[in-house]
Parts: structure tokens; C-alpha cells; sequence
């Protein structure tokens, strides 16, 4: 077998792959790294995973339907992340290459900064510590409880599954809006979406992002929301119209927001609304912890075993398009 092909670039390699893991991954082959220090677009991901029968790929490298046109040598495509919508899952089933991806390892992370950002939004610290840094003196502002107040949970995913409990721990009341999944744990309530932002007082969005979700927070959903409550974004950034958000800031309609997500390269906040007052930024760091990074990265090196002995890995997305794998002896 030819090398494994390690798109990341060295801050990627370092902060979203880990040295455990690569040093696992070299121990099932020759690995190739990413020479250029930056991110590959698909010739150059094209040129340098050349010979390369194995690809392992950070998410901001996309592979476009004309890179598997000019990847002869690729029979496995695996990214170390949930998302795979820049990679053309369809143009790589055409071409017989098989497309992985690993599972959230990031919930509890996440949901933990969910509840990070709920109390920091309730009681204003990023906005006090950023007024006594500047040599301000902070107004004494009246802050709220999370005990007593309800928490609104746009989709139910593995990170809803795992904040919706503490939430409740903490005295929360909590909704889900969800309408593929069927809500019945105790302590949650079911309800449609214009219900769950008229009563929030904080609104998470979790939602899964595809075309249904683009958007999904417009100036419509805003204006339903209870008037001074808080939206949170821990998805991604595309399920927000920024333009509808910062109108319902500036009216007072909202009380503030906090989001690790936006429309920014590499998903991160946008600036424009990052550097507001009455919102919270983080440059999209909700799973950056060893645990979640390992969790995915070593993910890919047990799809590496898994393809040299000859077994279709766990994460795989179309494997009944991937007719090179006999090239590495796959069933």
C-alpha cells in the first residue's frame, strides 16, 4: 500500500490531530504530511496526496468533484469531523472512492460551553471583565438565574441529548423543538418551534445544517422570540440570517447573544457581530478539548486498521459506491 495522505496543516495537525494519534497513524503505514503550511485547495490537495491510495482530511479541506477527477491513486477518502458537506460525497461514489466521517466526541465540550455562555450572558461578565480591562468601571447590572428560567433547544441531536439534562439539574424548565425526533425524557417538553422562541428565555441552536436550516433564524423567528431573552448559536453559522440578528439586537428585541459559529471562514463568528457589546464570540472552539479531539482523530486511525484488514470502517458513507476498495483488500 502506497502512504496515508495527513491533509492538516501544521496548527490543524497540532490543535485537531494530536501527536498520540499520529504517531498511532505511523505506526499502520508511511504517513505523508501537508508540506505547504496552509490549507489545500483540490489541485493542491490533488498534487500532494499523489500516490496516496489513503486520504485523512481536516474540515476545511474540500474535495470538489474535480478533485476526485484527478485522484486516480485514492481509494479512501476519511475526515476527522461530523462534517463532510464540503467533500462531494456523489462525485466520490462516481469515481469508486469510499468517503468516512467520524462521530461527535465534542458533546460534552460543547454542551458544557452551552452552559458557559448561558451564564455569562445572564450575568454579564465577558462585557464587566472586558469594561475593567479597558479602565472602566462596570455598571452593577441585575443579572438572572438560570434556576427558574427556561431553555429553548432548537434540534435534539447527541449535544441537546447531553445539555437538556444539565439544564434541568441546574432548575431549568426546558423545550425541544425537534420535528424528526420523538422527545420524551423526563424533565423536557415537546413543542413546535413558534412556541419554543415565544417562551425561552434562552434559545440554543442545535439544529443539524442543510438546506432546510439555512436561515432558519430570520427576522420572522427573531420577532417570535420572548423579548429580552438570549440566542445562543453552537451549530453553524448558516442557520443564522446575521443581518435579522443584529436588527434584533439593536431594536433590544434580544438581551444578547453568544456563538462559537458564523459565517466566517473556517465557520467561525463574524466579525461585525463578534465585536459587539451584547454579544459573546468565541472563534469556534466549542470542541477544541484533548478528549473531543482524540476522540475524532483516533477515530481515523482505527478506519485505517480497519481498511488494511480488510473490513468496510465504521463512519463509512457510501460504501456500496466504493468499488476500489479490493485495492486494498476491502469487503
Amino acid at each position: 500500500m502506497g502512504p496515508i495522505f495527513l491533509s492538516h496543516a501544521p496548527d490543524m495537525l497540532e490543535k485537531y490531530y494530536g501527536e498520540r494519534a499520529l504517531a498511532a497513524l505511523r505506526r499502520l503505514g508511511e504517513v505523508r504530511l501537508n508540506p505547504t503550511g496552509g490549507v489545500l485547495d483540490a489541485a493542491g490537495l490533488a498534487l500532494h496526496a499523489r500516490g496516496c491510495p489513503i486520504i485523512v482530511s481536516d474540515r476545511q479541506t474540500a474535495a470538489p468533484a474535480e478533485f476526485f477527477a484527478t485522484a486516480p491513486d485514492l481509494v479512501a477518502l476519511l475526515r476527522c469531523a461530523v462534517d463532510i458537506r464540503n467533500i462531494d460525497v456523489e462525485a466520490a461514489g462516481r469515481h469508486g472512492v469510499l468517503v468516512t466521517r467520524a462521530t461527535p466526541g465534542f458533546t460534552a465540550a460543547v454542551a458544557e460551553m452551552a452552559i458557559g455562555f448561558m451564564i455569562d450572558l445572564a450575568r454579564g461578565i465577558s462585557r464587566s471583565a472586558g469594561e475593567y480591562r479597558s479602565g472602566q468601571e462596570p455598571e452593577a447590572r441585575m443579572g438572572r438565574q438560570l434556576r427558574g428560567s427556561t431553555l429553548g433547544l432548537i434540534g435534539f441531536g447527541a449535544i441537546s441529548q447531553e445539555l437538556a439534562p444539565m439544564a434541568v439539574a441546574l432548575g431549568m424548565s426546558v423545550l425541544v423543538s425537534d420535528p424528526y425526533k420523538q422527545v420524551d425524557a423526563q424533565g423536557l417538553r415537546q413543542v413546535g418551534l413558534p412556541d419554543l422562541l415565544a417562551q425561552s428565555d434562552f434559545v440554543v441552536c442545535l439544529a443539524v445544517a442543510n438546506d432546510e436550516t439555512e436561515n432558519l433564524m430570520d427576522a420572522d423567528a427573531f420577532g417570535r422570540m420572548k423579548p429580552g431573552a438570549f440566542f445562543v448559536n453552537l451549530s453553524r453559522g448558516n442557520l443564522v440570517d446575521e443581518a435579522a440578528l443584529a436588527a434584533a439586537l439593536d431594536s433590544g428585541r434580544l438581551a444578547g447573544a453568544a456563538m462559537d459559529v458564523g459565517r466566517a471562514p473556517d465557520q467561525k463568528p463574524s466579525p461585525e457581530l463578534a465585536s459587539r457589546p451584547d454579544v459573546i464570540a468565541t472563534p469556534h472552539i466549542g470542541g477544541l478539548t484533548p478528549q473531543a479531539i482524540e476522540h475524532q482523530s483516533l477515530e481515523t486511525v482505527a478506519q485505517v486498521e480497519a481498511l488494511l484488514a480488510g473490513r468496510v470502517p465504521a463512519g463509512a458513507v457510501n460504501a456500496d459506491a466504493a468499488t476500489r476498495l479490493p485495492r486494498l483488500g476491502s469487503r
